[in-house]
């Protein structure tokens, strides 16, 4: 295993510096992408259920905690990318450093993260369409935009559980066939998109706010209703937990560690500059959200297309639901193409069968694992709750962002050694901080959610003892390795 990961860190250190990608950005397009990256599905859609289920208004205070999370998480994550800044995800960085049962784990938790998070946004997706379609006089079966789980209000105004959410999973095989067929976006695109997206939050606020009544505010922390996580401080930290979520795009940024001009300074401003930015829009929305529409009622995927009817800017409306549509869009495309690239990396080290790293001979780009990825991805848009998608997205997250920070502190101990253009600060209690903040929020999801996740690893490791261990790049290494040396021929 030594023998693979000095092999491996050198010939990612030898692309790193092959020139394969411009050290073209600079701080403020970092931190750019992880604004473009953090705002999407967590302020259109979970604000709402966070709120209307855990928190009530005290959701502000969530927001700082799971930030404050973050910002610990992510010191450690970019010292990984500066120490092998190649494009990739915390699989590769725990593959070329800490070895292949520790990156399997994350491999496999992380598709929690990814395939998840794209069923989570498009389950936000399929509520602002239900709402903008209902708009133009268009209303779509009912039973048909909502999972089995869910509660639907039918036409005659009975009650029903809804079949299937038949525009998350149209959503999602739409989005999967635009990346099988290749789709690049530049840091130029993505500036644009920053700036349509926060203009159009700002105004959301900036109009809403006449609208804001103190008593949807008061109290701020709603009384404890004798269920852990239902609402006084144990809902704050659960809506934390769940709120965790709309937080993890920022990793977008240490995965451009290649891309910057001067990692060292440049990655921990656009981490956390993007976080600071991104925390500050949140607290505005929501409090200006929950401010208008009691939190009670918020419990739906389009909670600011909730927000905006009640307040009778017909103008406004319609903007808004565009935005989300549009946001919720670019951020599916973004969480697909991460997904498929880790399964990618993860078949070039024999850990899944090849064809998850066939890449097409005309698109070049993995079709298979693109096609596979869209179709597991779109069923469960379609029979998974949003609450279920976005508890499950947000304890794989805050799994791996513990790994990683536990990493960080091992490597600085058995690799002292490695160059390490950036460092994290406050060794070694910036990552103990982030690691029990972490495991805080982990203990504040529901048990549910945690056997789901013991059940999910479990299959990962039976996964990885019946197939990928004895197919991976390591066994054949250790397979050579053991071989004694060829005798010389003897003329």
């Amino acid at each position: 295993m030594a023998l693979l990961t000095r092999k491996r860190i050198s010939d990612l250190q030898a692309e790193a510096g092959s020139g394969t990608l411009r050290r073209s950005l600079g701080p403020i397009n970092l931190t750019t992408l992880g604004i473009g990256s953090v705002i999407g599905t967590g302020i259109f859609v979970l604000t709402g259920t966070a709120a209307s289920q855990h928190a009530g208004p005290g959701l502000v205070v969530s927001m700082v905690i799971a930030a404050v999370a973050c910002a610990f998480a992510g010191l450690c994550y970019a010292e990984l990318a500066s120490m092998i800044p190649v494009a990739g995800s915390a699989y590769t960085y725990a593959y070329a450093t800490a070895g292949e049962i520790f990156a399997w784990i994350i491999g496999w938790d992380l598709i929690l993260e990814y395939a998840l998070s794209a069923s989570t946004v498009a389950v936000g997706w399929s509520g602002y369409f239900v709402s903008f379609m209902g708009d133009l006089g268009i209303h779509l079966p009912a039973r048909l935009t909502a999972a089995p789980e869910a509660t639907v209000t039918l036409a005659n105004g009975v009650t029903a559980h809804g079949i299937f959410n038949l525009p998350a999973a149209m959503i999602v095989l739409l989005v999967a066939g635009l990346l099988a067929i290749g789709i690049r976006e530049s840091a130029n695109t993505n500036s644009v998109l920053v700036v349509i997206k926060v203009v159009v939050l700002l105004v959301f606020v900036a109009a809403g706010a006449a609208f804001v009544r103190r008593e949807h505010l008061t109290p701020f922390i709603p009384p404890n209703t004798g269920e852990f996580g239902a609402f006084g401080w144990s809902g704050v930290l659960r809506g934390a937990a769940i709120m965790f979520f709309a937080y993890v795009g920022f990793d977008a940024v240490s995965t451009a560690a290649q891309e910057a001009k001067k990692p060292q300074r440049d990655l921990p401003i656009g981490i956390l500059g993007s976080l600071a930015i991104c925390t500050v829009i949140y607290i505005l929305v929501a409090t200006v959200l929950i401010g208008i529409v009691p939190y009670s009622r918020l419990n739906v995927p389009d909670p600011l297309a909730v927000g905006i009817d009640s307040t009778g800017l017909t103008w406004l409306s319609p903007v808004i639901k565009i935005s989300a549509l549009f946001g919720l869009f670019s951020t599916m495309l973004v969480t697909l193409l991460g997904q498929t690239r880790i399964f990618f990396s993860m078949s070039r080290d024999g850990l899944l069968p090849a064809a998850f790293g066939r890449v097409h001979h005309r698109w070049r780009t993995p079709h298979v694992s693109t096609a596979l990825t869209g179709v597991a991805v779109s069923i469960a848009a379609g029979l998974l709750p949003i609450s279920v998608l976005s508890q499950l997205v947000s304890i794989g997250t805050l799994l791996a962002f513990v790994l990683v920070s536990i990493g960080v502190i091992i490597l600085r101990r058995t690799r002292p050694e490695l160059e390490r253009p950036f460092r994290t600060p406050g060794m070694p209690w910036v990552p103990i901080i982030g690691v029990l903040v972490c495991l805080a929020q982990m203990a504040a999801l529901p048990w549910e959610t945690w056997v789901r996740l013991f059940i999910w690893l479990a299959m990962g490791l039976a996964v990885y003892f019946l197939y990928g261990r004895r197919r991976s790049r390591a066994a054949d290494i250790a397979e050579v390795a053991s071989q004694p040396p060829e005798k010389p021929m003897v003329a």
